[in-house]
């Protein structure tokens, strides 16, 4: 005799309510990752805004104060450095589909390689206009954490009404942790971005490579990716030294190994100590997850993802074992 499955109608009530959740927080995915980068941003700058805050500065003007100096030193390095970068990277495009026909590559349709490259600069044009457009975005970011700041002072407040008295003092702790984790690991990737960029244009100019300034740019930026940024920077300025020689692609290829070699032994203890390291294979395998949902964003926010995961996960688990014995 078959089995009658009978469905209450709050099942139906609570499955319809979780699609609908689904579905809002699918078409809000895009605030959602402005409050979770603002979160990121929060918890690097929350260590100086607090200093400040200790000597006499108001929370506010303390804040006011990181953005100025941010802001201050990077129109420093782009008015040094913006002009000779616009130059080098609009030559760069323009010999680039020339260059790549002296190499050699086999049954690839040079052609065709040659006819995608020569739009590039137009392409790059409407990229960077893309890049102000989103002006109003860059705007929202920083005033999202301007406020997330203010409100990190009153953190204990709120969990106190969120978990109560017993759990309040867990969830700080375990939030307090997350922020040191995450602020530590912004911190370190912006000091080895900027050293990996200054040791690679610096042996490029050493080499006589001509577009050293873009390409050793390119090596600061993609430093952010793990593993796979100091290989991605290394191709165009390996194809570009191949262009003039195999000995020049060979030195080029040479100085790209020696750079990431002095990061991974000397720079990265140093600079990275207060992160505790990832095993290689999460590492790798949080960044296909992290590009194939969100691409290169998806890629850059994996490793500061199971960052947080890992404290919550130790916490719990260390909770759980302390509460059994």
């Amino acid at each position: 005799m078959p089995r009658k499955i009978e469905v209450s109608h709050r099942t139906i009530f609570f499955t319809i309510l979780l699609l609908l959740s689904l579905w809002f927080l699918f078409q809000i995915r895009q605030i959602i990752l402005l409050v979770y980068i603002s979160s990121i941003l929060m918890s690097t700058l929350n260590p100086l805004v607090t200093r400040l805050e200790k000597l006499r500065i108001p929370r506010p003007w303390a804040i006011l104060l990181c953005y100025s100096f941010f802001f201050g030193v990077l129109s420093l390095i782009l008015g040094s450095f913006l002009p000779s970068l616009v130059e080098q990277t609009r030559r760069l495009l323009e010999h680039l589909p020339s260059l790549l026909t002296t190499i050699d590559f086999g049954q690839i349709d040079q052609g065709a390689i040659s006819n995608q490259l020569g739009s590039l600069p137009e392409r790059s044009l409407k990229f960077i206009v893309g890049l102000f457009s989103n002006f109003v975005a860059l705007f929202a970011l920083l005033v999202v954490t301007f406020y997330l700041l203010m409100e990190r002072k009153k953190l204990g407040r709120y969990l106190l009404i969120l978990f109560g008295e017993k759990e309040e003092a867990q969830v700080k702790r375990i939030i307090d942790k997350i922020e040191e984790q995450l602020g530590a690991w912004v911190r370190g990737q912006t000091i080895l971005c900027t050293v990996v960029g200054v040791m690679t244009y610096i042996g490029l100019r050493f080499l006589g490579i001509e577009f050293a300034l873009p390409l050793s740019m390119l090596a600061g930026i993609l430093e952010v990716v793990p593993n796979m940024g100091p290989v991605l920077s290394a191709i165009p300025a390996v194809l570009i030294g191949l262009v003039a020689s195999p000995i020049s692609a060979l030195a080029i290829a040479a100085l790209y190994f020696l750079v990431q070699q002095i990061e991974n032994y000397l720079i990265v203890p140093n600079v990275m100590k207060r992160v505790v390291s990832l095993s290689p294979l999460i590492v790798i395998l949080s960044l296909m997850v992290g590009f194939e949902v969100g691409g290169i964003f998806g890629a850059i926010l994996a490793v500061p993802t199971v960052l947080i995961l890992r404290v919550i996960i130790l916490e719990i688990a260390s909770l759980q074992y302390f509460q059994e014995a």
